[in-house]
């Protein structure tokens, strides 16, 4: 190369010649290796650059490497990444098996932790009547209570199933809740989501040894002449089951409750939440709470079952039809046991009217004189047009709009209605509630307006339906007399026997059970709480808030001071006094309830078999006083009716409802009892 490039250099190039002679000594007496000799000017730089393009790749010798070095193993990102994978794994493999053997019930109890945590916590620092520095917020307890409020409800509806009857039980319960929850829980009453057909089939099969739904309950859907007819959309979806309208082959019109299937996969895991949540919040905010949950956890329980909801139901058709003063006013529709199941409960389909509806329920009537709404007393339901039916199913086998919906009584404007007096429906309403509390001692315990239907009866009076009988409570007759005695010393203001009997309950603070009791102040008593409120002007709003409501938390422990003694019926019986209440006072107060409930305590007390003659004789007596005593209540009540009917005010109800705010805003409680609104 190098004598290449000296071929190629001209000599008018201005190379001097002895640089050139230079070169050619160079060339002579050098090796030909890459980096033998320095450059002496650009043009054996260049020279070599070129050279270097074209001399073969030399792999360099052993010991110009140096000494071997071992190699990375990575011991440590080998050991965690098996550790991630197998956790991975396993966390995937335990989320499978929750999602198909208990329909994601360990992940619900986990989100109920968590979230149960937070708001305790949450109360924990922010409860108080100032606020924390840099962690607290400016709104103070009710920001602190709507906040909290919005979790649970969130979660509540997330988790659905017995997390929504939970939160129905919450809504209701305005004595001891503040309003924040109240309005938030109010939405609880709305329809639950409803199951795929697809689960309603799976849980008949099981249910039913394996037939499917068209041979259970001889239906068809395809319109197969002689088979019935059943809508594959439900009619109503609850918390724990969905109801189907069928039309039997026989031509009776049912009402098929069937369970969804994941409760029956979540019950546990959703009970075992609510016991180690309450168990936390009892030790944690000292509330004796947790020795109610074994009695709460037996009911919840016995209202997925369905064969208990049918005995029930049977047993409260039986007792209605023995009472004179009921039967023929109030109908239990009959249970079908041949295809009913455990998750499966098929009764008499209701045509009538929703207590809420009191439009409908108070409109003229356009069904003709002396005829009566359809299916009073269980009669046979007019057949619909079945042909009719059956080509349309053909036709579509997707059609679910099948039954009739038999509104002529409406007229061809649509605006009519039953046609019945407010007063006379809430009249047999109190009667009913009445007898299961006072003289039977068995107690439908979820009255609100959604398991009460109305119908017409020939001689224009109404008819009452009671349907849902999962919630029951059974009094023992030593408890069910106590309770008629405390209800009618209530009324005549014995406030010795009032302590006497609480005593024996295990409460202490007689006269706030008294009036949670009457849902209204009770005027007896020593009035130890009005006391209470004394000395209190000097305070702020936001500290009095905060010592009311720790004085209530005080007094919940006075109502539940022995936990032993102390009935575990009245959850349940409170509860159906509460929405007995609300239904009155959302039809308008027609009627006065309170000296209703007082006159069956005391006719219960005489009319009761089981005590001896001379004790029924001294209470047939003592019902004559007692009777002369209430009838002084009609004043009062006659006198709010007037004020009511001038627009001059509400109802006694209304009123009674207007001083009991009063009384529970100065122990920091605002009741909400307007849940059915809307």
């Amino acid at each position: 190369m190098l004598r290449l490039a000296m071929r190629r250099l001209p000599t008018s190039s201005g190379v001097p010649t002895a640089a050139r002679a230079r070169v050619r000594q160079l060339r002579l007496t050098t090796p030909l290796t890459y980096g033998a000799a320095p450059c002496l000017n650009r043009l054996l730089c260049t020279t070599r650059r070129l050279r270097s393009q074209f001399e073969p790749l030399r792999p360099p010798s052993p010991s110009s490497l140096g000494a071997p070095r071992v190699a990375r193993s990575f011991h440590r990102t080998r050991k965690w990444g098996r550790r991630f994978l197998i956790m991975s794994a396993l966390f995937g493999a335990v989320y499978v098996a929750d999602r198909q053997l208990y329909a994601s019930g360990m992940a619900r109890s986990f989100n109920t932790f968590g979230l149960g945590l937070l708001v305790a916590a949450d109360y924990k620092l922010n409860f108080r009547p100032h606020p924390l520095p840099i962690i607290g917020n400016a709104g103070g307890i009710p920001e602190l209570h709507r906040r909290n409020a919005e979790r649970l409800f969130d979660l509540l509806r997330h988790n659905g199933g017995l997390y929504l009857k939970i939160g129905q039980a919450v809504a209701m319960q305005s004595a001891v809740m503040p309003p924040e929850f109240q309005k938030m829980f109010s939405r609880m009453f709305d329809d639950a989501p409803q199951d795929e057909w697809e689960d309603v089939e799976r849980v008949i099969r099981d249910d039913f040894g394996g037939k499917s739904v068209e041979e259970v309950f001889g239906v068809s859907f395809a319109g197969i002449e002689g088979k019935g007819v059943m809508e594959k959309i439900a009619r109503a979806s609850a918390s724990v089951a969905q109801v189907h309208w069928a039309r039997l082959p026989d031509g009776r019109e049912v009402a098929i409750k069937i369970q969804k299937p994941e409760i029956a996969k979540q019950i546990g895991w959703d009970l075992w939440s609510f016991k180690v949540v309450t168990w936390v919040y009892t030790k944690w905010f000292d509330l004796p709470l947790y020795s109610m949950v074994p009695y709460i956890s037996e009911r919840l329980m016995l209202e997925t079952d369905f064969e208990n909801e049918a005995k029930n139901s049977e047993t409260m058709r039986a007792l209605i039809n023995d009472e004179p003063s009921l039967r023929g006013r109030v109908y239990v529709p009959p249970v079908y046991h041949e295809l009913s199941s455990k998750r499966v409960l098929t009764t008499e389909w209701i045509e009538g009217v929703r207590l809420w509806d009191k439009d409908a329920m108070t409109g003229p009537w356009y069904g003709g004189h002396g005829k009566a709404s359809a299916g009073v007393h269980g009669q046979k339901l007019d057949s619909p047009n079945m042909d009719a039916i059956r080509d349309g199913l053909r036709e579509n086998p997707y059609d679910q709009k099948l039954k009739p919906e038999r509104m002529e009584w409406k007229g061809r404007n649509g605006k009519g209605g039953l046609g019945l007096s407010t007063k006379e429906v809430m009249t047999t309403m109190v009667d009913l509630f009445a007898a299961q509390i006072f003289k039977w001692g068995v107690v439908h315990c979820d009255p609100h307006p959604g398991n009460i239907f109305i119908r017409r009866l020939p001689n224009g009076k109404p008819e009452l339906v009671l349907i849902d009988h999962g919630l029951y409570v059974y009094m023992s007759d030593k408890f069910r007399r106590e309770y008629g005695v405390f209800w009618k010393s209530l009324m005549t203001f014995d406030n010795k026997k009032i302590v006497e009997i609480t005593k024996e309950w295990g409460i202490k603070a007689a006269d706030l059970f008294a009036s949670a009791t009457l849902l209204r102040p009770y005027e007896g008593g020593d009035k130890e709480f009005h006391k209470m409120l004394e000395n209190m002007d000097d305070k702020t709003a936001s500290e009095r808030s905060f010592e009311m409501q720790q004085r209530m938390k005080q007094g919940i422990r006075e109502v539940l001071a022995d936990e032993d003694k102390w009935p575990k019926e009245l959850i349940f019986i409170g509860r159906n006094m509460r929405i007995v209440q609300g239904n009155n006072q959302y039809l308008g107060s027609p009627v006065n309830r309170v000296k209703m409930m007082g006159e069956w305590a005391s006719r219960s007390l005489f009319e009761d078999r089981n005590l001896p003659l001379r004790d029924r004789v001294i209470n047939v007596w003592r019902h004559l006083l007692f009777r002369v005593v209430l009838s002084l209540t009609d004043i009062a009540f006659y006198f709010f009716k007037m004020r009511q009917w001038l627009g001059q005010g509400g109802g006694m109800e209304d009123e009674v409802e207007a001083r009991m705010k009063s009384v529970a805003k100065e122990f920091g409680v605002e009741l909400q009892h307007d849940v059915f609104e809307g």
